[in-house]
């Protein structure tokens, strides 16, 4: 319960932050007695869009530590903590960025990376994914998170959001307008009931699609971060294994800032188009297929 508590806190916080700032750079004032001004509301649009993505990939480090409960282990002296500590900086080396944090939380087989840089990120596994996979599996996983830490996944994931996030805040208040002035007759300078409406009605439609779009992009780099595994151990196959085993597994549910950026996730049926990640079989078949 403290977990959605300072959930909630932390989103509305970040809304009223990025609502003062609206207010002082005049952003919030796109609604004139002439009528809609376009640029002031698409800064307002790209100030709510950007600016609560990019707040999100600031804190996303110490939000996930505190919301896993994970336990950074990269000066322990246990033998398991240290070998991990010892691949994570091997592969970090192949993959030619600087040596991330690395940390164990208690839970079901899974695995996320985060950060808002490349090369001051966090990687982190689950003591059930520790308990449930050879070394070997275990080292893909971590080269799979390595990749996506050396791809730049959380930055690009941020600037998808971002941008789908201000097409939603621009078009629904346009539509809205539209709609609350040619289909309502508002012939009022404020906006009436109408816009207000339509601007919540739409916020969460247009919302609905764009969250469908960063979801397949999302599904998109889970293949590539497999194949960079794949690339950074030299062979396919402990990736292969590694997807196999999690296959058979129910994967630990993760908070929603890191969820994507997990080994694994749930999603089907009726729900695949906002799945973060593609289905166990279809990973697997494109790291078997030839070269």
């Amino acid at each position: 319960m403290k977990r959605v508590l300072l959930f909630l806190l932390t989103n509305v916080a970040v809304l009223v932050v990025l609502g003062i700032a609206a207010s002082v750079l005049g952003l919030n004032r796109y609604i004139t007695a002439q009528g809609l001004d376009l640029g002031a509301l698409l800064g307002f649009a790209a100030l709510i869009g950007f600016g609560g993505a990019f707040i999100s990939l600031l804190i996303s480090k110490p939000m996930a530590k505190w919301s896993t409960r994970a336990q950074v282990i990269n000066d322990s002296s246990d033998g398991t903590h240290v070998w991990l500590v010892s691949t994570v900086q091997r592969l970090s080396q192949v993959a030619g960025i600087s040596m991330p944090e690395v940390a164990i939380f208690e839970g079901a087989p899974n695995a996320f990376a985060t950060g808002a840089f490349k090369n001051s990120a966090l990687v982190a596994v689950s003591t059930g994914l520790l308990q449930s996979m050879k070394r070997e599996e275990v080292e893909a996983v971590l080269g799979h998170e390595i990749a996506h830490v050396a791809n730049g996944d959380m930055v690009t994931l941020t600037l998808i959001q971002g941008v789908m996030n201000t097409f939603v805040v621009f078009l629904s208040r346009v539509i809205g307008y539209a709609i609350d002035k040619g289909v309502l007759r508002n012939q009022s300078d404020r906006p009436g009931i109408g816009y207000y409406v339509s601007t919540v009605v739409l916020d969460l439609v247009l919302g609905l699609f764009a969250a469908m779009i960063v979801a397949w992009f999302s599904r998109q780099r889970e293949f590539r971060a497999d194949a960079g595994s794949a690339a950074l151990m030299g062979r396919r196959q402990p990736m292969i294994d590694a997807l196999a085993r999690l296959g058979g597994m129910e994967p630990g549910q993760l908070p929603r800032a890191v969820e994507a950026m997990g080994i694994a996730g749930k999603g089907g049926g009726l729900m695949a188009l906002m799945a973060t990640h593609p289905p166990i079989e279809q990973r697997i078949a494109a790291l078997q297929r030839p070269e």
